[in-house]
């Protein structure tokens, strides 16, 4: 497995908290280096043409049947270019044939890895994150993967991404500061931008539309806090 994080060059906060994420992973006693990856700032002229989710209101994508809720973003570009990156990401994971540990850089280590996460499982994606702070209905979303885990897997660590609202919102994995994803499923988010144009990730990246979309009982990761660097 590789580990990656998306780090914004010469930017204070980003750098900031990517010194964080380094120091709690090595806190937690991880085993493995991660590496930075330079973050788009710029979208390019392929992700201009291709983007293709709302900046007000709402829109209901015919193909998938999904309502897209615009973000809060007061510069789009940073919206695309964070989507972009990620993007970049799943085509060196489907390259390089091996997971990569995929973070943004306000996560942070609050329990060491287990790295066996994707053996005897047939999850393509992996969330690894507290749904407090990093995403929507934290407390339902937690609720339920717990008793999933505990209770209906009856401790296998893994389960399916949650239901938390209506099917016709996308609901994906507890935000995308940390994930483990596979070559099978970059491949699919990959072919998910080719269908549907390029969409926030975390938004693409839902239970609607990924079959194996999973999500641990442990969450190894939780967020710095630190200000936003995409919808500012």
């Amino acid at each position: 497995m590789k580990s990656y994080a998306i780090v914004i060059k010469d930017n204070p906060t980003s750098t900031g908290g990517f010194s964080n994420l380094l120091a709690s992973s090595s806190a937690v006693g991880n085993e493995f280096e991660t590496e930075a990856y330079d973050a788009v700032t710029e979208p390019s002229p392929w992700a201009r043409v291709t983007w293709n989710y709302p900046w007000q209101g709402e829109v209901l994508d015919i193909r998938s049947g999904l309502k897209k809720s615009a973000y809060p973003t007061k510069n789009p570009e940073k919206r695309i270019a964070c989507a972009e990156s990620h993007y970049n990401l799943w085509v060196m994971c489907l390259e390089a044939m091996e997971p990569f540990l995929i973070q943004e850089h306000d996560s942070v280590w609050k329990q060491k890895l287990d790295i066996t996460l994707f053996d005897n499982t047939d999850f393509d994606i992996i969330g690894i994150n507290n749904p407090i702070g990093a995403t929507r209905r934290a407390k339902m979303y937690h609720e339920k993967v717990q008793h999933t885990v505990n209770v209906l897997n009856k401790g296998i660590p893994v389960c399916l991404a949650p239901s938390i609202d209506n099917f016709n919102v996308p609901q994906g994995i507890a935000g995308n500061s940390a994930y483990i994803i596979s070559p099978r499923g970059a491949s699919k988010m990959i072919s998910l931008v080719g269908e549907h144009g390029l969409w926030p990730n975390d938004a693409l990246m839902c239970r609607q539309l990924i079959n194996g979309l999973g999500q641990t009982a442990t969450y190894y990761t939780g967020v710095q806090g630190l200000p936003s660097t995409t919808s500012g």
